[in-house]
């Protein structure tokens, strides 16, 4: 294994802190991956990582290569790209939520492995938080105003959301007209999986945000679930339009409170600040970029929108 090879091995166990992940990560085998690391704390004369029998991590010295490596590799990948007719290569892991993936990326997916043949794409689907790095995940599609400075922010879009109910549940409780008439009605919540705590309803009043807290008989804490619960007649819910299009077409959700909308919800591509960009996550994220551009209409009125 040659020492480009090598450094590759070690960022990515590193990154996993496992060799095992690593070595099924690179599609190589075990030995091989534990015979890189060797070689390379032969050549270099000290201890590149830990082990014990749950865990590995980098010593000081392993930790300071491990950056030299990700700035080499990123170089090195940069230097090759950069001659024509070279394709990016190699494995692309995204994490999208499943729905989204499937409405604004998966109609083009087969043009873009076409234009890039060579990448090996990867996508694992849900809107739990993931360490990209631990995980060996190269970059996330999140809804939702960027919390972790440690990631770079790149926004795609802006998704117009309503507010929705079921017929049997406005049968029941009533269709409320303003926001004082939304006393004695109830939701539907959503907890975080940030703060795990329930989000409030909230609605654009003369272009300041208010929020609702309404009682949550039920709270849900998946896209696809709380949409169902909503449609069960459970509880009011606001989620982004082109989750429910198909919902307001048949009338198994009606919008309400069509005059005082909830805030459109930023869509962000996020990757690792510490990670140079390789060639194939750049050109995904143009990808990305681009497609959520042409389907302007369909996000909302303010469309895509630069990092």
């Amino acid at each position: 294994m040659d020492r480009i090879d090598a450094m590759r091995v070690f960022t990515r166990i590193v990154e996993r802190r496992s060799f095992t992940a690593a070595a099924q990560d690179l599609d190589l085998p075990r030995s091989s991956v534990t015979d890189a690391v060797k070689q390379l704390e032969t050549r270099l004369g000290v201890r590149l990582l830990q082990r014990t029998t749950r865990h590995v991590s980098p010593t000081l010295d392993g930790e300071a290569y491990f950056q030299r490596c990700l700035r080499l590799l990123a170089d090195f990948e940069e230097a090759e790209s950069g001659f024509a007719g070279v394709s990016p290569k190699g494995q692309l892991r995204v994490d999208v939520q499943g729905q989204l993936a499937r409405r604004f990326l998966f109609p083009a997916l087969p043009a873009f492995l076409a234009r890039y043949p060579d990448i090996e794409f990867q996508m694992s689907e849900g809107d739990r938080l993931v360490d990209l790095v631990r995980e060996g995940i190269d970059c996330v599609l999140r809804a939702g105003e960027p919390q972790d400075s440690e990631m770079v922010a790149r926004r795609v879009a802006r998704l117009t959301q309503v507010t929705l109910a079921s017929p049997d549940y406005l049968s029941r409780f009533g269709r409320p007209e303003s926001l004082d008439e939304l006393n004695g009605h109830r939701m539907v919540g959503f907890r975080s999986t940030l703060t795990g705590g329930v989000l409030p309803l909230e609605f654009m009043v003369g272009g300041a945000r208010r929020d609702v807290m309404l009682p949550a008989p039920v709270t849900m804490s998946g896209a696809e679930s709380f949409a169902a619960a909503c449609r069960l007649g459970l509880g009011l819910i606001q989620v982004p339009r082109y989750h429910v299009e198909d919902d307001i077409a048949r009338g198994t959700l009606v919008i309400v409170l069509p005059e005082l909308p909830p805030p459109v919800m930023p869509m962000s591509l996020l990757y690792p600040r510490s990670r140079q960009l390789s060639p194939r996550v750049r050109v995904f994220l143009d990808w990305v970029s681009t497609e959520f551009a042409a389907k302007r209409g369909e996000t909302g009125e303010e469309g895509a929108s630069g990092n």
